[in-house]
């Protein structure tokens, strides 16, 4: 028996790939089940092999418990803290006491059980060799071939009993896959809490995937003379991709294209024929998004950093060419820059930059007391606002030609009086709540949040330490990570309370 024990764990080792102990943890188990099917009582028992000869020693259980003898809710597997301290003084609550007791043969009951855990726990060990095999590969590209297609999506086999998955919405549109198709694909993320299936999920439509063939295509990338800056992809239709030269020998879209397109071309053909364009990248945000609007010519761009958005002007024959079909084009070019895009026409633009001009001179001549001469000059020379008027060094407003000194004195000035004047009548609108002298000064606050809170009724630090991360984002509208951080620090004096009474009591 001992023989077939250790040949066993040789055979399941060599042709699984599993570590002996494994196997002879599944043989101990079933053993251990064996043993208790045999016996007519309900017991609790242990089997241990020696990993050297084979043979192996049976033990009965009993499980330690803070109970009186007689009340025990299982007494063939229980045993009282009061009775177990008799026989072991240092045995403590839910550990053991064992006894030896009869081993069991093992034979065809005792193999075929074995030969059931055995099978679960190379399972087992198999999916923990995937995860530790591919969970620090996630953001990479892997290559398998398609084992079968189902309806929710398509299973591959990456080799050495590694599945993945590939749900139905992750592949490319209209993309023939057929059992034993070789492709690539991005592995998107690793989920070691699934018990059954893969736990490998992959991707061909994510912009990493389109980012990676360029890595294998073009050598100058993996060399560092050029970056792959950013990708968009309209999956199975078109893409676009931003590079930058690190040498400026190198012409980073020539590189890409490759000779007669090859590069650009391969790269086409994996993800389906997918058109790629290559944009240059630039670090002028608006040269960058005419750049992205390529093969559209752009007439002119106007940015508004405040909402992160262009307007893109182009002439009316390339409007329908710069908005691409079902507006592809300027999605993908948005995608890639990071910037909300409104595509319109030359007219379209003029149009409304009157309009922004006509509504900036009302209000600089209601809100100044200027007339329409001043007004219009500070909108033509780019003001948009009465912070801008107040607070625009003096020296910039005096380089415009038609103002003196006393007219920009004249309207710095006005302009701060009003904002003065709407800054008390916005703290009125905050109630007659006041903060306190600790939250005012409190490390991360500002004012006016400040007195924000105070008219939701947070008067103090003390206040501010009771809240949950929820309940002051819900009261202020400010993101999680800062709420996080001033109720720690509101929860400071707390802390040290608690330090100070700790050694008091020491």
């Amino acid at each position: 028996m001992n023989k077939e024990i250790l040949m066993v764990v040789d055979v399941v080792c060599n042709e699984k790939g599993v570590a002996k102990d494994i196997i002879f943890e599944a043989i101990e188990l079933a053993l251990a089940s064996a043993t208790k099917k045999r016996n007519r009582e309900d017991i609790e028992s242990r089997v241990s092999i020696d990993r050297e000869t084979g043979d192996y020693d049976t033990f009965r259980c009993w499980e330690v418990v803070d109970d009186e003898p007689e009340s025990l809710e299982a007494p063939t597997r229980q045993v009282s803290f009061k009775d177990a301290k008799e026989k072991n003084p240092e045995i403590e609550i839910g550990q053991f006491i064992e006894e030896p007791m009869a081993s069991v043969e093992f034979g065809r009951i005792a193999a075929q059980a074995a030969k059931q855990v055995i099978v679960q726990k190379v399972r087992e060990a198999e999916r923990a060799q995937v995860i530790d095999a591919y969970e620090d590969r996630v953001g990479e590209m892997v290559s398998g071939v398609v084992k079968r297609s189902e309806r929710s999506g398509v299973i591959m086999d990456l080799g050495n009993n590694a599945e993945a998955f590939i749900p139905r919405e992750e592949l490319i549109p209209r993309e023939a896959v057929r059992p034993g198709d070789r492709i690539r694909a991005y592995l998107k993320e690793v989920k070691p809490e699934i018990t059954r299936g893969p736990q490998l999920f992959l991707s061909r439509t994510a912009p990493e995937l389109l980012i990676e063939l360029f890595k294998i295509e073009v050598p100058e990338i993996n060399e560092g003379m050029i970056d792959i800056i950013n990708g968009a992809r309209d999956p199975g239709a078109r893409a676009k991709i931003a590079v930058k030269a690190n040498d400026p020998r190198i012409d980073p879209i020539g590189a890409c294209v490759g000779m007669r397109g090859s590069r650009v071309q391969a790269v086409s053909n994996e993800l389906g024929g997918e058109r790629v364009d290559i944009i240059l990248w630039d670090d002028n945000p608006a040269q960058f998004v005419i750049n992205a609007m390529a093969p559209a010519e752009v007439a002119s761009i106007m940015v508004d950093e405040d909402a992160h958005t262009m307007d893109v002007a182009v002439d009316e024959e390339n409007l329908s060419q710069a908005i691409g079909r079902g507006g592809q084009n300027v999605k993908l070019a948005s995608e890639l820059t990071g910037w909300e895009l409104n595509v319109m026409s030359v007219e379209q633009a003029d149009e409304k930059s009157e309009a922004e001009a006509e509504t900036l001179s009302a209000m600089f001549k209601e809100d100044l007391g200027v007339d329409e001469e001043v007004a219009i000059i500070l909108v033509q020379e780019g003001f948009s606002s009465i912070e801008e008027v107040a607070y625009v060094p003096e020296k910039e407003m005096l380089a415009i030609e038609e103002f003196d000194d006393d007219l920009v004195n004249e309207l710095r000035e006005r302009a701060k009086d009003i904002m003065l004047t709407r800054a008390i009548a916005s703290e009125e609108k905050l109630g007659d709540e006041k903060p306190a002298e600790d939250l005012l000064t409190m490390e991360g606050m500002d004012e006016p949040l400040a007195f924000e809170l105070a008219s939701k009724g947070v008067i103090c630090m003390e206040d501010l330490a009771e809240q949950s991360v929820d309940e002051l984002m819900d009261i202020t509208g400010i993101d999680k990570d800062r709420a996080g951080e001033l109720i720690m620090t509101a929860r400071i004096p707390w802390f040290e309370s608690e330090e100070s009474n700790s050694e008091s009591a020491n």
